[in-house]
């Protein structure tokens, strides 16, 4: 144990442990006394670059159509069961709307890989949202698309894109996507991202079929190359209509751990507090803020569709308009002594 303790305060201060001290740190997941010893640290350098702010970004889901089969996926393509629903520019631009007069200043547009909205569409969705709100963030996940279009997108008034890499384990990567999906070129596409110049956001599933330990060490160890702007992890859910349905869900011990581990490698990250950790435990989100995360993102979308974006089963808040999850998150936040904050929330370094 006192090697442990003595391995949270080398995080602490150098932000750094080797792949093997990483690996013994992250296989005390499951005990609470550690835990608590990396929430205390998390919380207070949370607390140093971003105060006691929890930053609120609007959550768009445009399209549930995708090109991709990723096998733990619930709007996957071989998925013939799914509502498929498109919203258009005058739809988009009503959530915008209606978010910001709730108090949002980061727009995020979601689909999945859906070729109809073609670059020209979204080049104009997007310059029109920052013509009508200059003062918004605009953060795009849209999945993989060519250096070329994610400059368009750039030029246009995007400032954030967020695109998990899942794994950083080739042998893995294979486990969880059909053949013709690469890896590398998921992360050249974060590089591009970070070239042109927006917050990039990386990210995993903890807990998603197949995993090790070893491999979140390899995850941890790709952020480090990137130094992304934004890390979102959440434990891994099942959706009954994939190839997956009967994998278990991912350990909320094991995602804490990692958002506590993550706090101290990277000070100045945007962490969220993700739906899927609200998901699996009542009092998910607030456990994530109380391990060092210090965004949550609420749905904009319109009630009618939220039920059709389902990546993973019994998702949280598909029935609430935005107003409702905007004040009932207010309330679960300040009741841990955190506060929402109408701002963008950029990076700070």
């Amino acid at each position: 144990m006192e090697y442990i303790v003595g391995l949270i305060d080398k995080l602490a201060k150098t932000t750094q442990l080797d792949n093997q001290e990483m690996l013994e740190l992250l296989s005390y997941y499951d005990n609470k006394e550690i835990r608590d010893l990396l929430a205390k640290k998390a919380r207070q350098i949370a607390q140093s670059v971003y105060e006691t702010d929890i930053y609120i970004r609007g959550l768009i889901e445009f399209s549930n159509y995708c090109r991709n089969d990723c096998y733990y996926c619930g709007i996957r393509k071989s998925n013939r069961q799914v509502s498929r629903y498109r919203l258009s520019k005058e739809d988009i631009l009503d959530c915008c709307q209606e978010g910001y007069f709730l108090g949002f200043r980061t727009f995020v547009l979601q689909s999945g890989e859906d070729l109809y909205y073609t670059d020209d569409i979204l080049c104009d969705i997007i310059s029109t949202i920052h013509q009508k709100y200059p003062t918004c963030a605009i953060t795009l996940s849209l999945g993989e698309k060519s250096k070329e279009s994610y400059q368009r997108y750039y030029q246009a008034g995007a400032n954030r894109y967020l695109l998990r890499h899942e794994t950083a384990n080739d042998e893995h990567y294979a486990k969880l996507h059909p053949h013709g999906m690469s890896l590398s070129h998921r992360k050249q596409c974060l590089f591009d991202l970070k070239e042109i110049g927006y917050q990039v956001g990386c990210g995993i599933m903890v807990g998603s079929p197949y995993q090790k330990l070893e491999y979140i060490v390899e995850d941890i160890q790709f952020m480090k190359e990137l130094n992304p702007h934004m890390i979102g992890i959440g434990p891994f859910v099942p959706h009954h209509q994939t190839p997956f349905y009967k994998e278990n869900q991912g350990s909320l011990e094991l995602t804490l751990m990692l958002l506590l581990i993550l706090r101290l490698s990277f000070p100045h990250v945007l962490l969220p507090a993700t739906t899927a950790l609200g998901t699996i435990h009542p009092r998910g989100r607030e456990m994530g803020i109380l391990s060092g995360a210090n965004v949550v993102m609420p749905n904009l979308s319109p009630v009618n569709v939220r039920k059709k974006y389902e990546l993973y089963d019994h998702k949280i808040c598909t029935g609430e308009e935005a107003a409702e999850c905007r004040f009932c998150l207010s309330r679960r936040v300040s009741g841990i002594g955190y506060q929402i904050v109408s701002a963008r929330g950029d990076y700070k370094e």
